[in-house]
C-alpha cells in the first residue's frame, strides 16, 4: 500500500498514518533508504514544521526514527514549506521534511518530503520508502547512530533569500502593508521580509498558539484582511495560508487579488514578459483570453501544484499557479512560495509606479458558478450519451466567451459542475440546468 498522496502524507493527528508510532517508523524507513541511495557517509536531513501543536510530537518521532537509522538531522523549527525547500539546498542536505497540513484546520497534520534539489521526491525514492515501511525497525549498528542539531539562524537565512528575489535598487519605503500570517509558519518571517525592505507593516494573526492556525484567517478567509486594509488606509494586504505556500492579496479598496490576478500581473505588466504561463482547469477564462490578447502562451494542467510544476518543466517556463494563490516562480524558487510571489507583484508595482488596483484595472474575472451534485453512488457523467449531448450544447452556447467543467470528486460521491462566462445570469441558469441533468441521470442510473 502507498501512504503517499499527491502532496505527501496527510490526515487527522492521532489516526493512522499521522500518529507518533507511524512517524517514528517513517523516519527510520526514510533514513534506511537515504543511507542506501546517498553517496554521503553521514547524510543530513533538514526538518521543519508549521505552528500546529501536534508538530512537536511528529518532529520528535521523525527525528528519533532518522537518528536510529544513522541520519544527522538539522532542526529548523516553525518555517514556511518553501523555506524548508530552500534550506534543503542551501545546507546541502540529502532530504528535506516538512510537517504541515497547509491550509487545513489545526487537528490535521501532514508529512512532506523534498529532494536534495528542493523539489518533489523522485517516485523511485518514494516507492523505496513505502517498501521499507513494511519492515520492522532493527538497529544494526549502535556505534553509527545519527544526532540532531538545532539550526539557530534558519529564519534569518530564509528572510535574506526572499529579499534576494526583490531588486536591490528598489525599496518599499512608500508602502503601508497589512500582512495576515494565518497564525501559521510565516508568523515571524512574513512581516520581517517586508519590514526589512522598508514597508510599514501591520501584522495580523501572527500569534500562533498551536490551535488557531488558519482559523477564520489567512488566504482561505481573507475577509478580515480586506476590512483591515480599508480601516488602516493601507496600500495593500497580503494573506498567507498555514504553511505560506499560498498567497492572496488585497488592493487598497479591499478588493481581492487572487492567484489568477497575480498570474495576469506577472504575465502582462512585468518588465520582462514570460514566454508562457501554466494555470489549471480551474483558472478563470478571463485569464486565458487576457493572455491570448497579450501574446503569452497559456496551458491548463490538472488541479494541484505538482501538475502545474510538471506543465512548467515540460514547456521550459517559469511562472504558473492556481486561483487559490499557489503561485510558482521557478526562476526564483523551486516550489510555490507565498512571500516570493508577493514580492514579484510588489516589484511590478515599483517598476510601474502604480498601485495594485491599477495593475488589474483592465482585468475582470468572469462570473463562475460551481454546483456540487451529491450522489448516492458515483457514476461517470461522460458515459451517458444524453449528458454528453447536454454538455456539448452548453459548450456551443458559450463558445469563445465561456466554458464548462464537469469534475468527479476524488474523495466523495460528488460531481462538480462549473460554468464560467461573461454573463452572470446566463452562467447561473446554465450551471443549475446541467446540475439538474446530472441529478436526473444519476437517479436513472
Amino acid at each position: 500500500m502507498s501512504y503517499f498522496g499527491t502532496d505527501g502524507i496527510r490526515g487527522k493527528f492521532g489516526e493512522l498514518p499521522i500518529t507518533p508510532e507511524f512517524a517514528l517508523k517513517l523516519g527510520f524507513a526514510a533514513g534506511k533508504v537515504l543511507k542506501k541511495y546517498s553517496k554521503k557517509n553521514k547524510p543530513i536531513v533538514v526538518l521543519g514544521k508549521d505552528t500546529r501543536l501536534s508538530g512537536y510530537i511528529l518532529e520528535s518521532a521523525l527525528q528519533a526514527g532518522l537518528n536510529a537509522a544513522g541520519i544527522y538531522v538539522h532542526l529548523l523549527g516553525p518555517l514556511p514549506t518553501p523555506a524548508i525547500a530552500h534550506l534543503t539546498r542551501a545546507l546541502h542536505a540529502s532530504l528535506g521534511i516538512v510537517i504541515s497540513a497547509s491550509h487545513n484546520p489545526y487537528f490535521d497534520n501532514g508529512i512532506k518530503f523534498f529532494s536534495s534539489e528542493g523539489k518533489k521526491l523522485p517516485d523511485e525514492l518514494q516507492e523505496a520508502i513505502n517498501q521499507e515501511l513494511e519492515n520492522e525497525i532493527q538497529i544494526e549498528d549502535n556505534a553509527n547512530l545519527g544526532k540532531s542539531f538545532r539550526v539557530k539562524d534558519s529564519a534569518g537565512r530564509y528572510i535574506e533569500f526572499c529579499k534576494s528575489t526583490f531588486p536591490y535598487h528598489f525599496d518599499l519605503n512608500h508602502l503601508k502593508i497589512v500582512v495576515d500570517c494565518a497564525n501559521g509558519a510565516a508568523y515571524n518571517v512574513g512581516p520581517a521580509v517586508f519590514k526589512e525592505l522598508g514597508a510599514k507593516v501591520i501584522p495580523l494573526y501572527n500569534t500562533p498558539d498551536g490551535l488557531n492556525i488558519n482559523e477564520d484567517c489567512g488566504s482561505t478567509h481573507p475577509e478580515q484582511l480586506q476590512q483591515a486594509v480599508v480601516e488602516h488606509q493601507a496600500d495593500l494586504g497580503i494573506a498567507f495560508d498555514g504553511d505560506a505556500d499560498r498567497v492572496i492579496m488585497v488592493d487598497k479598496n479591499g478588493e481581492q487579488i487572487t492567484g489568477d490576478h497575480i498570474l495576469y500581473i506577472l504575465a502582462t505588466q512585468a518588465k520582462n514578459k514570460p514566454a508562457g504561463i501554466a494555470g489549471t482547469v480551474m483558472s478563470n477564462m478571463a485569464l486565458e483570453l487576457a493572455l491570448e490578447k497579450a501574446g503569452v502562451e497559456f496551458v491548463r494542467a490538472k488541479v494541484g501544484d505538482r501538475y502545474v510544476l510538471q506543465a512548467l518543466e515540460e514547456n521550459g517556463w517559469n511562472i504558473g499557479g492556481e486561483p487559490s494563490g499557489h503561485v510558482l516562480t521557478l526562476d526564483k524558487s523551486t516550489t510555490g512560495d507565498a512571500i516570493i510571489a508577493a514580492l514579484q507583484v510588489l516589484t511590478v508595482m515599483v517598476e510601474q509606479g502604480k498601485a495594485l488596483h491599477e495593475l488589474v484595472a483592465d482585468f475582470k474575472l468572469f462570473p463562475q458558478v460551481l454546483v456540487n451534485v451529491r450522489l448516492e453512488a458515483m457514476f461517470d457523467p461522460y458515459a451517458v450519451p444524453a449528458l454528453v449531448e447536454e454538455f456539448g450544447k452548453a459548450e456551443a452556447q458559450l463558445q469563445g466567451r465561456g466554458r464548462i467543467l464537469i469534475r468527479k470528486s476524488g474523495t466523495e460521491p460528488v460531481i462538480r459542475v462549473m460554468v464560467e462566462g461573461d454573463d452572470q445570469q446566463e452562467v447561473t441558469l446554465l450551471a443549475n440546468h446541467l446540475a439538474d441533468a446530472v441529478r436526473h441521470h444519476a437517479i436513472a442510473a
